[in-house]
This record gives C-alpha cells, structure tokens and sequence, in this order.
C-alpha cells in the first residue's frame, strides 16, 4: 500500500514537472504581442530623440537672441562718431534687451583711426527631456566682434563751377554740400590718413602754378596755368611726365555784345579756382568752397582727367617735389601709393548741373608770340573780332569746336573705364542734369549704385552718404 501510493506521488510529480516544462516552452515560443512591445520601444525613442530636438531649438533660439544682442551693441560701441564709452554702450543694450546678466566681458581696443569692440555673453538654457540622460541644461555662448578702422584714403572731389550753376541757387548749394563732404571725412582721427584733392573745374582746369612748374610745358604765359592732354591720354589712369603739354590759351571767348567782358576766360585764372592737391585742411578746403563762383563752359573730361592723375602712382614725382616745396603735407610723402597697396582707399566724387559742351581755339597762327598773348588777355575774343576784323576774315582767327559734346563724352567715357580699371572708386552726381548728362554721369560711375541723380538741396544728402560710405564700418565676426 504504501509502495503504490509513493509510485503515484513520483509519477504526479513528474507529471507536473513535464506539464511546467510545457508551459515555459510553450511561454517562450509564444510571439503574441511581441510587436507591440517593440512598438512602444520606437515610440520611447522617438519621444526621446523628440525631446532631445525640442531642447536644441530652445537652446538656439536663446543662443540667436543673445548673439542679435551681442552684434547690435558691439556695432554700436564701435562706431568712432559714437562718444560714449564704448564698454557702457554695450552694457546698455544689454540692459535694455533684459540680457544684462549674461554679459561676461567688453573688450575695447581703440587708438588714433580705429576702433574694435569685442563683447562675451552667456547663459544656460535648461532642459526639459535631455536632463533624464544626465544633462540637466545646455550651455549658451554669443561672441561678437565690430571694427571701424579708418584706411588711408585718397580722394579727388571734382566739382562743376560753370556758368549754368549760377541758377536756381545752384552753386549756394553745392558750397554748401561739399563743405559738409569735407567735414564728414575730415577729422581729427582722421589725421594723416585721408588726403583729399579739390579739382574745381569748368570749361578747363587750371592746375595751378606749383603742379604746373613741376611738369614740362610750352611755357606761354602767366594768366592761368591750363595744359592741353592729348586725346590718346585719356586712354590711361596715368599721367605721363615725359610727355611735354602745351599751355592753354588764355583768351575768353563767350561774348554778350556789350563789352569787352574777360572775367570768364577759357581757362579758369583765379587762385580759389585752382587745383588743391592732396590736403588734410578742412579749414582751408572750406574757404576755397566757399569763393567758387559759376564761370564758362562745361568740360566733365577735363576734371576727371586730373582727379584720376592725383590719384595715379605716376604722380607721385610731382606729389613729392611739392611736399618738398611745403606745398603738401610731408605725412603724405609716397602718394599716390601703388593701386595693389590694400590700406588704401582711391576713390574720386564726380560732380555736375550739365554735360560736355564744346570748346573752341584761337588760330595758331594769331597766338604765337608774347604780344599775342598779352593782346588776347585784353580783349575778349568775339568782342574784338566784332570791332575790328571785317565779317569775312573772322573765321580765319579761331579753330571752332576744338572739343565738341560728342568729342568731351567720348573721353569722359575712356578716362572713366581707365580708373574704373585701376579699381578707383568713382561716385558720380547729376545734379539737376537732363537724361542725356545723367546717362553719361551714371556710365561713368562704378556702379548705377554710385550715382546720384539729384534736385536742389538733395546734393547734400548726396554728398554725405558718399562720405559715410568711405568711412563705413564692418562687422567682422
């Protein structure tokens, strides 16, 4: 009895191992809802990888904000007309922006021409998924840099005082611009630096005496110092010294019929009327603005001619002679400089009320001595043909049309690719001009974005977004 009732208890157990043995078999084999549970796996990481985004953009759009912050102020600080303290100026954007804890440093570097501010900020932005992998907040940086660095600078500003500039306060306002043009680029850090060269010009451009004795001529006479350039010279940004030019006659020729009027000869003969090379006095610029009065016939060519030659490398001779004559500032000694020289800035401010006009020429033959000479700086031209020379002989006195519209803006054309080519900047200004001087104002110009087309007192809005262009500051980081 006791024998069968253990052989049943070995076999119930047995049975009952066998029957758990199947179930676990059966457990592990089973793949009902396998699927499911992968599912929600994917689902963790996606929201996971979701967070992980949500919490980097958060980041970057704090790390932006504080970075515009950074750049404004920096911007700000470092503009030289700015006179506050710089390290303030940062300080105070920052404070108005509600940044003003996560400023770290301002650092100023600043001397005579330049100024450059530096500016740290930072911050952390906290995390809301990623803290479940250990980071609990990320850290956000802005680093910003501004510089205003004042280069050298070599200008020419070549303005139009010719007759038609006597309308509609023409002149009052150009005075009255260019004064302002000059004060602009002028400054007391800019000392040393920016060399600005006056070209007043008209029907011609006299040179003035000190540039005059220092080239070769065919010394005629001491009433005005204007060269005729040959055509072919128009061709090139450079001035050629070895070249020999003949001195402009001095004569006038325009006549009203009522007298023996000289004041407005061919080649302008007062002081304030002649070139001004390569200055840094305001004061004395402005006085010379300020006499320039409307005279003769128009000649854009003329001017541009000898604004790009004081620009020119090959100028440089006759720069240097006159610093040694104390006629420029000995600061300026080597300009023009090489045009691959990358501190400096060549650039000409082109300026007229019209267009080319033609130009005409006493005959060779009726001004070719001394008494010639003193005779025709007597007497106006047509009013003494009209007195004293029959009708039918005039025409052999004069050489009509020695520069016509055509001719001028066929050369204005070349000079302008000529120093366009050498990469001097050129600004060009038609102030109250029709379409065709606009159009030829605007060829001329580096860009149709460096021409200004103008009406009355616009001319001086004109002339200092040219002057704060030169002196433009840049954001370099």
């Amino acid at each position: 009895m006791t024998r069968i009732l253990r052989d049943t208890t070995f076999r119930s157990a047995t049975a009952s191992t066998s029957s758990a043995r199947a179930k676990l078999r059966r457990f592990v084999n089973d793949d009902d809802g396998s699927m499911t549970i992968f599912a929600c796996f994917l689902i963790m990481m996606m929201l996971l990888v979701g967070g992980i985004g949500v919490d980097l953009m958060r980041s970057e759009m704090e790390r932006t904000r504080l970075q515009n912050t950074v750049d404004r102020a920096v911007l700000a600080a470092a503009d030289l007309d700015q006179e506050m303290d710089p390290e303030a100026v940062v300080t105070d954007y920052f404070e108005k922006s509600g940044l003003g804890s996560y400023l770290q440093s301002v650092t100023v570097d600043e001397g005579l021409n330049f100024r450059t501010v530096t500016a740290k900020a930072a911050t952390k932005s906290p995390t809301r998924f990623m803290k479940f992998m250990g980071v609990p907040e990320l850290n956000v940086p802005a680093v910003g840099t501004a510089s205003e660095r004042i280069a050298n600078v070599e200008i020419s500003l070549v303005l139009d005082i010719s007759g038609s500039m006597s309308s509609n306060s023409k002149i009052e306002n150009l005075r009255n611009a260019a004064k302002v043009f000059v004060d602009t680029v002028i400054r007391p850090e800019t000392e040393d630096l920016v060399s600005l060269s006056l070209v007043p010009y008209s029907e011609h451009v006299n040179v003035g005496k000190p540039i005059f004795d220092e080239l070769k001529t065919v010394h005629r006479h001491e009433f005005s110092y204007c060269l005729e350039i040959p055509n072919t010279e128009f061709n090139n940004a450079k001035f050629d010294l070895s070249k020999r030019y003949d001195q402009m006659q001095h004569f006038q020729w325009n006549y009203d019929g009522y007298n023996n009027d000289r004041s407005d000869t061919v080649c302008p003969r007062y002081d304030y009327e002649t070139i001004a090379p390569l200055s840094q006095n305001a004061t004395a610029l402005k006085s010379q603005i300020g006499k320039l009065q409307p005279r003769a016939g128009t000649s854009i060519f003329l001017g541009m001619k000898w604004a790009t030659a004081l620009l020119d490398p090959s100028f440089r001779p006759v720069i240097n002679n006159l610093i040694n004559a104390n006629e420029i500032d000995q600061e300026f000694l080597g300009r023009p400089v090489a045009y691959d020289d990358i501190e400096t800035l060549k650039t000409i401010i082109l300026m007229t009320d019209g267009k080319n006009d033609r130009s005409h020429r006493i005959a060779d033959w009726a001004y070719d001595s001394a008494s010639d000479y003193v005779h025709w700086s007597n007497y106006n031209f047509n009013w003494y043909l009209s007195r004293y020379v029959n009708s039918r002989d005039r025409k052999y006195y004069y050489e009509a049309d020695y520069y016509t519209a055509s001719t001028g803006d066929y050369l204005l054309g070349n000079i302008c690719d000529a120093a366009k080519d050498k990469g001097i900047v050129i600004w060009a200004i038609g102030f109250e001009v029709d379409d065709h001087g606009a159009d030829e104002m605007r060829k001329c110009a580096s860009t149709p974005s460096h021409f200004f087309r103008v009406e009355g007192v616009q001319i001086t809005e004109a002339f200092k977004s040219i002057a704060r262009t030169i002196n433009q500051l840049r954001l370099t980081q």
